[in-house]
């Protein structure tokens, strides 16, 4: 979907149209959830502070949360998907991936229809990605935004690939294209100058998947029933927080209602515990100690090497979370 929280609030508000609108905190301390693209011409993006959105954009109208109104619009959006495949992985509520490799239409056509449909029933607009797998098809999906699609197909994807930048890859961040640029890596092409044993040496394991990834190769198969990797819950302060009995206070509310939660929703067995603290200087750092129990003391030593690690700087961000067993690894979404 295409800013799909800030466009409900337009649709929802036609006075807002043409206008940069932010989803998110008011307050100055919250962040943004979204920007519609009005607002991105400025530089606001998500995940971006709102006193940070309001330096690069004074006129920018903000928005509160309204999850329970997304959540009915991504289930009306489900509803379409589910009218041309089974076989659908959601990602957030406004992002998922379709396969349509069984049905005897053009993938670029079905995915016409779709958007059509979306459009029609929901006034929203969705961009599409066609592709031969997951990675490729995301990627594309981003290509020709709002309201449009791209399609690679089989026989385009060497191509595609040697022309694309690093930095659309999965996994490549600021820090890891710092690190490509260093060898002299910009686009996917250079890097597949490199061999396997380069790149394993230059970057270990992440090097291995880097290898694969340039030359558009990606084996997953659209998941249907997609375990939850991890549980968390996050406080954002109105004011940077340096008393640490304070944040104990906040860390033993948190803890309780992650346990609640993990109780509530019956998930797999919790492999570790961790928290997450973002300090007033925006950096951040997350301890994790092993094991499946939830013990207030065991959040407490945690909190309390996360703090240590902050040399006396004071806290913007408390997060408390679990990570579950499961057979894949993954990043905590919220950490």
């Amino acid at each position: 979907m295409d800013c799909f929280y800030a466009a409900i609030e337009v649709r929802d508000d036609p006075s807002l149209e043409g206008k940069p609108v932010g989803v998110g905190g008011s307050s100055g301390r919250g962040v943004l959830t979204t920007a519609n693209y009005e607002a991105r011409k400025y530089g606001c993006h998500s995940a971006m502070p709102v006193f940070k959105a309001r330096q690069l954009c004074p006129q920018i109208i903000l928005t509160p949360v309204r999850f329970d109104v997304y959540r009915e619009e991504s289930q009306k959006i489900r509803a379409i998907f589910g009218r041309y495949t089974d076989l659908i992985e959601p990602l957030s509520l406004d992002e998922a991936y379709l396969d349509l490799s069984h049905r005897s239409e053009s993938g670029a056509a079905l995915a016409r229809e779709i958007r059509r449909a979306i459009r029609e029933e929901t006034g929203l607009t969705a961009s599409a990605g066609i592709a031969p797998n997951k990675m490729i098809a995301k990627i594309a999906s981003d290509w020709n935004k709002p309201d449009g699609q791209l399609e690679v197909r089989s026989g385009e994807v060497a191509g595609f690939m040697r022309g694309l930048r690093v930095a659309k890859l999965h996994g490549v961040g600021k820090r890891g294209q710092e690190s490509l640029a260093a060898m002299g890596v910009e686009t996917c092409g250079d890097l597949q100058e490199f061999t396997k044993i380069e790149l394993a040496d230059k970057l270990g394991r992440w090097g291995l998947e880097l290898y694969e990834r340039c030359r558009g190769r990606d084996s997953r198969e659209v998941s249907v029933d997609r375990t939850r990797k991890s549980l968390s819950k996050e406080r954002t302060f109105s004011e940077n927080i340096a008393d640490f009995e304070w944040l104990l206070n906040v860390l033993r509310k948190l803890r309780s209602e992650v346990e609640e939660a993990v109780k509530r929703k019956g998930e797999n067995e919790v492999r570790s515990r961790v928290v997450k603290l973002k300090f007033a200087d925006f950096t951040r750092t997350t301890a994790e100690k092993a094991g499946a129990t939830m013990e207030e003391e065991i959040y407490e030593d945690l909190l309390r090497l996360a703090w240590k690690r902050g040399n006396g700087k004071a806290v913007r961000l408390l997060g408390v979370g679990v990570r579950f067993d499961t057979e894949e690894e993954e990043q905590m979404g919220l950490f």
